[in-house]
């Protein structure tokens, strides 16, 4: 592709897009400097307020130096430029490229312009690294539809006009209009692994297959359609089988999905809740204890962010819980909202107590018995939690009141006739938002 054809691809790329800004990812790199020109050189382009950004990740001694390269290349385009300087941290588990895409997304998040369009510069030979890294980490459809021309990142878009484009003509580009691009050391540390699938693995599968990266851009394309259509699959199936409470899965028409919705459904729940979504040996788990567990066992899976819980014909989600102490308790004069141990919520009067009240607030211990007002005799507590269907995980939180040595109320489940005339109507238990989906 010459030069020119490249400006008729992103000059017809451009006019189909959606209404807005454009502002470049400008790392000073090859890719991103014949991105920025190109665009420049389209008044379409510069008819939306065109600007660009970088992200100094401070990762290397000429940082500084070559966001000052960008700066001046950036005026000499006659475009605006913002430089913002981040820390990269890496995460557990996380290498130094992952930690750096993490600060740098969030960068364009919180830096961008209102409803600006973010570009960036991937192009075909990026794409195919991308597809063939995702199949050797044993990806599914969502991840071997590689990167998507045109996504959502938080409030704005993100658009890759170059995804068809080979870096080669990118190269071309540049050296016509003899652009002055930085070279970044990193890129040939094949310690990391793109850079060793990039130099390393792919120069000899292209020397073999020279339409490789054609072929990905092909299959991607084919998955990135499997993928929309599963996805589609999978919000009608949550609809099918997600409890009234948000937070529930009925988990036996779960385990009768095909093996794709399977877990497409489930980490599709769990975002909508928000949590953390599973790994592959979490799915694999949860499947073996929801067959395999006795029906009087509530098997529980988790890891970081989430846990799943099975109670009756019912999975529960929820962000993972301290265990209260039971032996807490506390005294209460009925007035203001009684805060409660380790996250299990807080306790207030539905109706304002009008004097001080002796009351004493309490953890299940076990043994305890009530008379709830519309019932004619006396139950254990236990039997009444079961026949309700509390989860047993939940029991240990909710709030006993007493007056003296009687329980006259659990949470707001029952109370005594009593509580009816010592608390003027029942209590609003409010277990704690941060610790519920």
């Amino acid at each position: 592709m010459s030069a020119r054809a490249l400006l008729r691809h992103l000059d017809a790329a451009l006019a189909a897009l959606d209404p807005g800004p454009l502002c470049i990812g400008y790392s000073g790199g090859l890719d991103s400097l014949a991105l920025l020109h190109a665009l420049a050189s389209l008044p379409a382009a510069r008819a939306r307020g065109l600007s660009a950004i970088h992200v100094d990740h401070g990762l290397h001694t000429e940082s500084a130096d070559w966001a000052q390269h960008c700066q001046f290349t950036a005026a000499g385009l006659q475009l605006p430029l913002r430089i913002v300087r981040v820390a990269v941290r890496r995460a557990d588990g996380d290498g130094l490229e992952a930690a750096a895409r993490t600060a740098r997304l969030a960068a364009f998040r919180q830096h961008l312009p209102a409803g600006a369009i973010l570009v960036l510069a991937h192009h075909a030979d990026d794409q195919t690294e991308t597809v063939l890294l995702k199949l050797l980490r044993g990806a599914g459809p969502e991840g071997l539809r590689g990167m998507r021309a045109l996504r959502r990142l938080g409030e704005h878009l993100l658009w890759r006009p170059l995804l068809p484009i080979p870096r080669a003509t990118l190269q071309a580009y540049a050296q016509e209009h003899a652009l002055q691009w930085i070279d970044d050391p990193s890129n040939a540390d094949t310690r990391h692994a793109r850079n060793f699938l990039r130099h390393a693995v792919l120069p000899t599968l292209r020397a073999r297959w020279p339409r490789l990266d054609t072929a990905v851009g092909h299959s991607a394309r084919w998955m990135n359609a499997a993928a929309e259509q599963l996805q589609h699959d999978a919000a009608v199936a949550l609809a099918q089988i997600q409890g009234l409470d948000p937070a529930t899965l009925a988990w036996p028409a779960w385990l009768q999905l095909g093996d794709a919705l399977r877990p497409l459904t489930l980490r599709l729940w769990l975002r909508g809740l928000g949590l953390s979504t599973p790994e592959h040996v979490h799915v694999d788990q949860l499947q073996q204890q929801l067959r395999d567990a006795d029906d009087d066992r509530n098997p529980c899976v988790s890891w970081p962010g989430a846990e799943l819980r099975r109670y009756r014909g019912l999975v529960y989600a929820q962000a993972p819980q301290i265990a209260p102490d039971p032996a807490w308790e506390q005294n209460w004069d009925g007035r203001g909202t009684l805060p409660l141990p380790a996250g299990c919520g807080s306790l207030a009067l539905g109706t304002p107590a009008t004097q001080p009240l002796a009351l004493t607030v309490r953890l299940r211990r076990g043994g305890e018995r009530l008379r709830p007002h519309d019932q004619t005799h006396t139950r254990d507590l236990r039997d009444l939690l079961q026949q309700a269907g509390v989860p047993p995980w939940q029991r240990g939180r909710l709030p006993l009141v007493y007056a003296g040595d009687e329980l006259i109320a659990v949470a707001d489940l029952w109370h005594t006739a009593r509580a009816e005339t010592l608390l003027g109507g029942t209590l609003r238990f409010l277990p704690d938002a941060s610790k519920q989906p």
